[in-house]
């Protein structure tokens, strides 16, 4: 019976709905046990939903209570301590769960299993940068990039404030901010999630067309780029091993391809790396590195 009654928790869980007639042909059994089946999952939390009527059926409510998590003491200890290094990232989706989860489930371990935790979180330290601005509208953007669902909010970018109207691939953490790549009429754009407010979901959903932000990294840069050469010192090769973007430096030379309109954004990297890196071409990039270098040393004239 205990068996049947998983079987059936299961069954319910699939997000299918079932009448009960279906579910004791489905379990051979009558029409009464699978009665007293449903009432006894109900009575045991699980929240099922009932319609009556010749399309009813039984199903289990939208964001439901899961069955609890039976971890092993490493497996405990594991989690937790994935927990505190999200703890450093902020606005991370779903963020809220990382206190409910630490409150509740950590309260329900045994005595010793606390101490463990507690103990090598004093041997662990996490030294991560945070965004210098909130992003909390993460949740709702991966929640909308699964569904495939149109979004529009209001951006802030360096021409000013404007409404965007897109479909967004995810979301990615990286070096302190969240990015949002998205489908803008066909063309996929990169949004700074922090810079992003008044976001509503539209009614319009797209399917076949866009692509998931796993195939997108994997397919790499799809706009018109040009080649850009670079020379590191031994001190800027160290520095650029931590660097996503320049980690590939090869006898001290890094070459690859950037869009023309993502050199203001390459600029101010390289610029953090000082007389560590010279750029050897293109020329524009050059001009945008001086100008940055200009504006930087006049504001000490």
């Amino acid at each position: 019976m205990i068996n049947r009654r998983l079987e059936i928790m299961r069954t319910l869980d699939s997000r299918t709905k079932f009448t009960a007639r279906q579910l004791a042909e489905r379990f051979g059994v009558s029409l009464r046990t699978i009665q007293r089946d449903l009432d006894y999952l109900q009575q045991m939390g699980l929240p099922l939903y009932s319609e009556v009527g010749i399309h009813g059926g039984y199903r289990v409510l939208p964001n439901r209570i899961l069955p609890p998590l039976q971890l092993t003491q490493h497996e405990a200890l594991g989690l937790f301590l994935m927990i505190e290094y999200l703890e450093h990232i902020p606005d991370f989706p779903y963020g809220i769960i990382r206190a409910q989860l630490a409150d509740q489930y950590y309260s329900g371990l045994p005595d010793d299993v606390r101490d463990l935790i507690s103990r090598s979180k004093q041997h662990l330290a996490v030294l991560q940068h945070s965004s210098i601005r909130p992003a909390p509208l993460t949740t709702q953007v991966l929640g909308a990039a699964v569904e495939k669902r149109e979004i529009t909010f209001a951006y802030h970018s360096r021409s000013g404030k404007k409404n965007v109207q897109v479909y967004p691939l995810g979301i990615y953490y990286e070096q302190g901010y969240w990015y949002m790549p998205a489908s803008k009429q066909g063309e996929i754009r990169l949004y700074r999630v922090d810079r992003m407010e008044q976001l509503e979901e539209g009614p319009h959903r797209i399917e076949d067309s866009l692509p998931t932000l796993a195939a997108w990294m994997k397919a790499g840069e799809t706009r018109d780029s040009t080649e850009v050469i670079l020379h590191f010192t031994d001190m800027g090769v160290r520095l650029a091993e931590s660097d996503r973007l320049f980690a590939s430096v090869l006898d001290r030379e890094w070459r690859g391809y950037i869009p023309v309109e993502e050199f203001p954004f390459t600029a101010q990297k390289l610029l953090a790396y000082g007389p560590e890196v010279k750029v050897v071409s293109p020329r524009e990039l050059q001009e945008s590195v001086r100008e940055l270098l200009e504006k930087t040393i006049s504001q000490y004239s």
